[in-house]
């Protein structure tokens, strides 16, 4: 069956969690829009995709994806504007559990212990593989995903920040963890040289980030990222160290 994104009543969209119990799962090979309360007053709308063929009884890779500025808001649709929530809308097969959370109007930027929140109610209730767990992000998700690897260096097996920035001061944080990062030489948005100085800071510090530079390309650097099945393979042969 491929995938595809439920056409139903606003609503009768926001299936989550509450305190009156746990929503049924969505069905596998279609991603879903859900709402879960992930911390104590912290309520987060997000699309979900399950695998075709997922099971409770095996485990699955988990890619967070981090929208850019432009998709904040309350219309979850806006979401699936780019990136890989674009992709399974258009029917593409993930061989991962995809979580896309949308940032409220209340926020300018991404806020790591809402995302770590909304990981750990994932991995709660869904059949992951807490040794594939993976981030990206584009603009601003690209800052969402350096900070995220900044507040858990621990929890995930791979980061890949699209035509982000983070704090180069954080190299020595950064420097085990499996990094790819992507730029367009002529961003306007986000300069180029912001990923650049993060690559330069890790690879001070030890570690070894792929980086691939997009040649008079501007802000956007995510379609062809994310059109490329080797991103994906590279990224699926992640795994925490034991």
């Amino acid at each position: 069956m491929p995938a595809r994104i439920t056409t139903l009543a606003l609503g009768l969209l926001f299936m989550g969690i509450s305190s009156t119990g746990q929503a049924a799962d969505p069905e596998a090979g279609k991603q879903v829009p859900q709402e879960a309360t992930v911390a104590k007053s912290v309520q987060m709308r997000y699309w979900l995709y399950l695998p075709e063929g997922y099971s409770k009884t095996e485990k699955y890779p988990l890619v967070l994806f981090l929208h850019g500025r432009g998709e904040r808001g309350d219309n979850l649709e806006a979401v699936l504007k780019h990136g890989p929530p674009k992709l399974a809308r258009e029917g593409k097969q993930f061989p991962f559990i995809l979580v896309a959370p949308q940032l409220s109007n209340d926020h300018l930027f991404w806020q790591t212990n809402e995302l770590l929140a909304l990981l750990d109610h994932i991995e709660a209730s869904y059949a992951v593989d807490t040794n594939r767990v993976y981030c990206t992000g584009l603009s601003m998700g690209g800052y969402g995903t350096w900070a995220l690897g900044v507040a858990a260096p621990q929890r995930f097996a791979a980061l890949l920040p699209i035509c982000g920035a983070g704090d180069p001061t954080m190299g020595p944080v950064l420097k085990n963890i499996p990094i790819w990062v992507f730029h367009g030489t002529d961003d306007k948005a986000v300069p180029f040289a912001q990923s650049e100085v993060m690559v330069k800071a890790i690879k001070a510090a030890g570690g070894d980030p792929r980086f691939t530079i997009y040649q008079n390309v501007g802000h956007d650097s995510w379609t062809e990222t994310y059109n490329n099945p080797a991103v994906y393979e590279w990224m699926l042969e992640q795994k925490l160290k034991p």
